[in-house]
């Protein structure tokens, strides 16, 4: 019965069984993945990478087990290794290089989630980090993708956490003296609230004096509206001591009889807003990369927490006197609900991160 039609239908065996087995073991994969989906961030590229060893494994024991010749066996193996020798070949330059490129930039740790960087003229602040890639959100609230391989082969400025530098310049005429404008900007970024001010004569061009104060922004996450007061404060402080800040060869056809061009202060009593609940316009420009920057920090929180937990484990093992375990188990306890905690609130926010923007990673 089994050489039915003259073939031997029993050799189908293993083959059907390397199928239906290897059907219910991808159905496990991929439930142990959608379990630890919130756990986590890299589950996608770990899925995807898993599922092309399972299927590639999946292929040759299926081969391995089919009723032809070993001969021809040998032959299909020997093509499929071609196949994707020749495919890493191709690849490997951009995507081997790539992920090098990422285990790089981990090591070196020179930004983290939420750092301002600039490079190769593109400014952002870190959205997204993944072992292809690195996501910028740049000034337009809009979210850059940089591999890997060009971040690690070009210059990176990063700003110092603990403030940055900035500045604005203005070119004044020669018939101005610079003593006079030198303590006028200085005011202005004092009034800016930027710490250990200075200026620098910058260029002496044949019809102005281009001036650049600078001063230390100490909060970088509101690096955009530091700028923009630094410049309005030099407006009002130039303003205010009657220079004009007008080029040397400014025309106008109208005859306006010697008017100089400084606008009249506002009789009108100005009134101060509130600030929104956001705080700065950067809460709204740089969202995502202020909730990477959260989720980034919940973690190191919880790696710490966990650390601490194994160090109170080992006290009291070490620990003779029960009165001093008990105290130990208590305060293990309480970092383990606070572990607790901070994991259910990790989910949530990187639930809302992965809404952001193009999704998950």
């Amino acid at each position: 019965m089994s050489d039915f039609l003259g073939f031997d239908w029993t050799s189908l065996f293993w083959p059907v069984a390397v199928l239906v087995i290897g059907f219910f073991a991808y159905q496990i994969l991929q439930k142990f993945f959608s379990l630890s989906k919130n756990k986590n961030t890299n589950v996608v590229l770990q899925r995807q990478l898993t599922n092309i060893v399972f299927m590639l494994l999946l292929i040759i024991i299926f081969v391995l087990v089919l009723p032809i010749e070993d001969s021809l066996k040998n032959q299909i193996i020997g093509l499929i290794g071609i196949v994707l020798s020749a495919s890493i070949a191709l690849s490997s330059a951009t995507f081997l290089g790539n992920i090098m490129a990422g285990i790089w930039l981990r090591s070196v740790r020179n930004f983290r989630l939420g750092d301002f960087i600039e490079v190769k003229g593109m400014f952002g602040r870190v959205s997204g980090r993944g072992l292809l890639h690195t996501e910028l959100q740049d000034r337009e609230r809009d979210l850059i993708t940089l591999p890997n391989l060009f971040l690690a082969t070009n210059p990176v400025t990063v700003m110092h956490s603990d403030g940055t530098i900035i500045s604005t310049e203005v070119s004044l005429g020669y018939d101005i003296d610079h003593k006079v404008i030198e303590p006028l900007l200085l005011a202005a970024a004092e009034k800016a609230e930027l710490d250990k001010p200075f200026v620098y004569i910058e260029k002496l061009l044949d019809h102005a004096i281009v001036y650049k104060v600078h001063g230390l922004a100490t909060d970088i996450n509101t690096l955009l509206s530091s700028r923009s007061k630094l410049n309005a404060c030099v407006l009002d402080s130039l303003h205010q001591a009657g220079v004009e800040i007008v080029s040397p060869t400014f025309r106008n056809q109208r005859m306006v009889d010697e008017i100089t061009y400084i606008p009249k202060a506002s009789k009108a009593k100005t009134t101060k807003n509130k600030k929104s609940s956001n705080g700065e316009p950067e809460s709204v420009i740089f969202d995502k990369a202020n909730k990477a920057e959260l989720v980034d920090q919940t973690r190191q929180q919880i790696e710490k927490l966990e650390d601490s937990v194994d160090e109170l484990n080992k006290k009291i093992k070490e620990s003779s006197d029960s009165e001093q375990k008990d105290k130990l188990k208590t305060k293990q306890q309480k970092t383990k609900d606070k572990i607790e905690s901070l994991k259910e609130q990790l989910i949530i926010e990187e639930t809302e991160l992965n809404k952001e923007g193009k999704g998950e990673d």
